[in-house]
C-alpha cells in the first residue's frame, strides 16, 4: 500500500510518499481500497500540537505515522467473523488511532466492521468520504449531547463551515428544529440555504448579543471557537445544553466544571451507529456535505493548509 506519512512525531516534519506492507484484516476486521479520504483540523492538529497528539503518540500505532480519519472505499479483504458488509460493497468510515489503526491518507485501510458502513448507489465517492468526523461530530452534538427535542432551537456558531453546515441540515431533517446561524457577511446567503430561519453577521456586532433576539435555545452548538461558553450557556433554556465542538478553545474545560454542567464536549466517533442516520439522510437527499476542494493524495499538504485557513465553507477530499 502507498501512504502519506511521517518518520516521526517530530513537529515539522513533511509527510512523504511511503511504501507500506498491506494490512492483513483480523477478526473482525475489513480492508478497504480508499477512493477519497476527507481533511479534517484533527488531521493537522494531531502533528502539532494538542491533546490527541499526545494520546496518539501513546496509543496509536507506531510510526511511520499516516494520519486522517475519513475515507470511502470499496472493500477487498474481510477478517473472520465479519458478516456485516462483503468483499466488493462500496462502504464508508474513520479510522482510529485508539485502536492502534493507521490513517486514511493512504490507498488502503484496515478498520473492525462497526466503525463501516454500507455507501447507496446515489451517494458520490467524495460525499462519502468526508462523512466519517463531520457526520458523526453532528449526530452525537444534537442527539446524543445535545438531546434537541423536536420542534427544538438551536444556535450554531460557525454555521458555514463544513461541519457546521451538516449540523443545520441535520437539525432540520431529524428534529425539524429552528435554526439560527452566525457567520461572516459573505456567507449570509449560503448559511440561509443551508436551512437556517435566522443568520447573524458577526461582523454587524457581538454574535451572542445579536442572538438573543432569537432565544432562547434548546442547544447552542459552537463549531468556530473562541466564544465566550459561559456567555453561550446564558442563551440556552432550563435544561439546554452548550456544545462544544472545537475543543481547544480556551477556557471550555472549566466551563464543563462548572454548574449546572450545560457544557459538554464532542469527539466525533466514527462508528457505525453515529454514522447510519447521516447516510440515510444523505441517501434521502434531505441534505448534502459541500465539497471546497479535491486534491490528490499527494498534495497533502495543502489541504492541510487550506484547512488551517479555517474559512473553507465545505469539506477538503484527497484522492489517493
Amino acid at each position: 500500500m502507498k501512504a502519506m506519512a511521517q518518520k516521526s512525531w517530530a513537529r515539522g516534519e513533511s509527510l512523504v510518499m511511503t511504501e507500506m506492507a498491506d494490512p492483513t484484516p483480523g477478526k473482525g476486521e475489513v480492508r478497504v481500497r480508499v477512493k477519497a479520504a476527507g481533511v479534517n483540523p484533527v488531521d493537522w492538529k494531531m502533528r502539532t500540537f494538542g491533546p490527541l497528539r499526545l494520546a496518539a503518540r501513546f496509543i496509536g500505532p507506531p510510526p511511520p505515522i499516516v494520519v486522517g480519519i475519513d475515507f470511502m472505499g470499496i472493500v477487498d479483504a474481510v477478517g473472520p467473523g465479519v458478516t456485516s458488509v462483503a468483499i466488493g460493497d462500496r462502504v464508508a468510515g474513520g479510522t482510529m488511532f485508539s485502536r492502534r489503526q493507521r490513517g486514511s491518507a493512504a490507498d488502503t485501510v484496515c478498520v473492525r466492521d462497526d466503525q463501516l458502513v454500507k455507501v447507496p448507489a446515489n451517494v458520490p465517492d467524495d460525499v462519502a468520504g468526508c462523512l466519517a468526523v463531520a457526520g458523526a461530530t453532528a449526530k452525537m452534538s444534537l442527539v446524543d449531547l445535545g438531546k434537541l427535542p423536536r420542534g427544538g432551537s438551536l444556535l450554531v456558531l460557525g454555521a458555514s463551515g463544513g461541519v457546521g453546515q451538516l449540523i443545520v441540515r441535520l437539525a432540520r431533517h431529524l428534529a425539524d428544529a429552528t435554526v439560527t446561524g452566525v457567520c461572516s457577511a459573505k456567507n449570509v446567503e449560503l448559511v440561509a440555504a443551508s436551512g437556517c430561519a435566522h443568520v447573524i453577521d458577526y461582523g454587524a456586532g457581538d454574535a451572542l448579543t445579536q442572538a438573543k433576539a432569537f432565544g432562547p435555545f434548546d442547544v447552542v452548538v459552537d463549531c468556530a471557537g473562541g466564544y465566550d461558553g459561559f456567555a453561550c450557556r446564558r442563551l440556552l433554556k432550563a435544561g439546554g445544553r452548550h456544545v462544544v465542538v472545537a475543543g481547544d478553545t480556551p477556557g471550555a474545560a472549566l466551563q464543563m466544571l462548572v454548574p449546572p454542567f450545560s457544557t459538554k464536549f464532542v469527539l466525533g466517533m466514527p462508528m457505525a451507529v453515529n454514522l447510519q442516520p447521516v447516510m440515510d439522510a444523505l441517501a434521502a437527499g434531505a441534505l448534502t456535505i459541500p465539497i471546497s476542494e479535491s486534491l490528490p493524495l499527494a498534495e497533502i499538504e495543502k489541504a492541510h493548509a487550506l484547512s488551517q485557513t479555517g474559512r473553507m465553507t465545505g469539506k477538503i477530499v484527497l484522492i489517493p
